[in-house]
């Protein structure tokens, strides 16, 4: 290999312990207005004992703040128990359920992303007389491997070099140097966006003890098969406890420092990327290296060069990304999703072109700040919610979503269970919301969606205790057990 890079054979294994990481979420910010509830067809409301059983668990939970709820049959939309259901609420991360829906209207299914390699000009001798392009389709799940891939089926068309420049298009999709603004430098699932994304846009440093206070520190862009080095991203070390980490950012470069009070023994954690499309150049470089292809150092080109197509790199078809993003619940595929959809010009106009699809398409005018529902300033309430998932229950989105289970009265998973729930979770600071379907062994398939949000408590931290919140854990694990609670009700009275 070239310039003394070298290329790992890996196998599957697990991720080493990483460094203290946390959510930090800003404070809730005013909300919106409120939805009609879905559509009610004959009674479908609760009886008084109903309601009084359900009062007996919300009391119980101990929660505070506002709890909204709404069960539906799905099949109908007839309204069969309710709780505070226009109430507007963060949906954290069950957002990228409505996201879901979004892209699957949109683009459809069988949707796949292309990343491609291009020659501006013919091939001579296997040296391409004029420019390398690398162009980015917005593949939010591209990694190193298929990375790798691209790179030997470029080799397998006899390129050993270009005479021009090598080039990097990202402009697919607007670029982000991260989804919220408010959230920490150093935490992996706040990276930046662009049309060219790679690893989730997250390099991963890895630290090893090498002597009293001294440490081998590393950057690369490990996937399973392949672990090129990353000189894009660099990390030194800072005597002192806190804070952890500390950013800087170049036009070209990023910089870091790690407090050595953190590092202890060693250890490993994902950092996010601020410049991926100049991070998924510097790797491709590193690739095609490996097979003798020498390549210049990579330029950004602001607009679409053409050219013919080299070599191609096809995504999973799209309802499998979005079943691994509700899965995963990563953040980029949700943003890449909803951008990929709008097509729109920047962040905010693509949140606005969601919404107006969901009020044109389903009735419901949600805020939405984001894709993914990582930021604080969207709002949705349980009748909205329910409304969007009983309109798609007969599409492709129920089968995507992860299965929830049922949970006991201490919110542990009851293995084997007859009565599936399939839904999407989402948690902040205060915040637990889940969304979704009951499906009973042989009785009608159930919408619901249950909101809770203290935002009083979280408006009140910190910036120093949102990664941590006092009474966080225990408000959190509280409020997953009332869902267990309501959807046990929900499956035993209404199946």
């Amino acid at each position: 290999m070239q310039e003394g890079m070298s290329l790992m054979q890996l196998t599957r294994r697990g991720m080493m312990a990483g460094l203290l990481a946390g959510l930090a979420a800003p404070a809730l910010a005013e909300a919106p207005l409120t939805s009609p509830l879905p559509r009610r067809r004959g009674d479908g409301g609760a009886t008084r004992r109903e309601a009084v059983g359900t009062d007996r668990l919300i009391a119980a939970a101990k929660l505070g703040g506002t709890l909204g709820f709404v069960l539906a049959d799905a099949a109908t939309g007839a309204v069969i128990e309710t709780h505070d259901p226009d109430a507007p609420q963060p949906p954290a991360s069950v957002m990228k359920s409505l996201t879901a829906a979004y892209a699957l209207d949109r683009l459809g299914p069988a949707h796949r992303f292309a990343t491609l390699v291009l020659a501006t000009g013919p091939v001579q001798g296997g040296v391409v007389q004029g420019d390398l392009v690398l162009a980015g389709g917005g593949d939010p799940v591209l990694d190193t491997d298929m990375l790798g891939d691209l790179a030997a089926r470029l080799a397998a068309t006899g390129i050993r070099g270009v005479t021009g420049r090598f080039l990097l298009w990202d402009a697919a999709l607007p670029r982000m140097e991260r989804i919220d603004t408010e959230q920490p430098d150093f935490v992996g699932y706040n990276p930046a966006i662009s049309g060219l994304n790679l690893n989730f846009n997250r390099v991963h440093f890895e630290w090893r003890r090498a002597g009293s206070g001294k440490w081998q520190l590393s950057m690369d862009a490990r996937a399973e098969r392949f672990v090129p080095p990353v000189t894009l991203a660099r990390v030194s070390i800072a005597q002192r406890e806190a804070p952890l980490f500390t950013y800087k950012g170049g036009p070209r470069d990023e910089a870091w420092t790690v407090a050595s009070a953190a590092l202890g023994k060693g250890g490993a954690r994902w950092l996010p990327v601020r410049h991926p499309a100049l991070y998924a150049g510097e790797v491709f470089r590193t690739l095609v290296a490996a097979h003798g292809i020498a390549l210049p150092e990579p330029d950004l080109a602001e607009t679409r060069p053409e050219g013919q197509v080299l070599a191609r790199q096809d995504s999973a078809p799209l309802a499998e990304i979005l079943r691994d993003m509700l899965k995963h619940s990563t953040n980029l595929t949700a943003e890449v999703a909803g951008m990929s959809a709008s097509q729109a010009a920047t962040h905010r106009a693509s949140a606005f072109a969601m919404r107006e699809w969901a009020k044109a398409r389903h009735g419901i005018a949600p805020v939405i700040a984001d894709h993914s529902g990582l930021g604080a300033a969207s709002r949705i309430s349980a009748a909205q919610m329910v409304r969007l998932l009983v309109d798609v229950q007969g599409g492709a989105l129920p089968g995507l979503l992860k299965e929830h289970g049922m949970h006991d009265d201490k919110g542990k998973p009851i293995k084997g269970h007859p009565v599936r729930v399939r839904a999407k979770t989402g948690t902040l600071n205060f915040v637990s919301a889940l969304a979704g379907y009951i499906e009973p062994p042989g009785g009608r398939r159930l919408a619901f969606a249950i909101f809770a949000a203290d935002a009083e408590r979280r408006a009140g931290l910190s910036l120093s205790e949102r990664e941590s919140p006092p009474g966080g854990e225990a408000w959190n694990r509280r409020a997953k057990v009332l869902q267990g609670q309501l959807i046990t009700r929900w499956a035993q009275l209404h199946a």
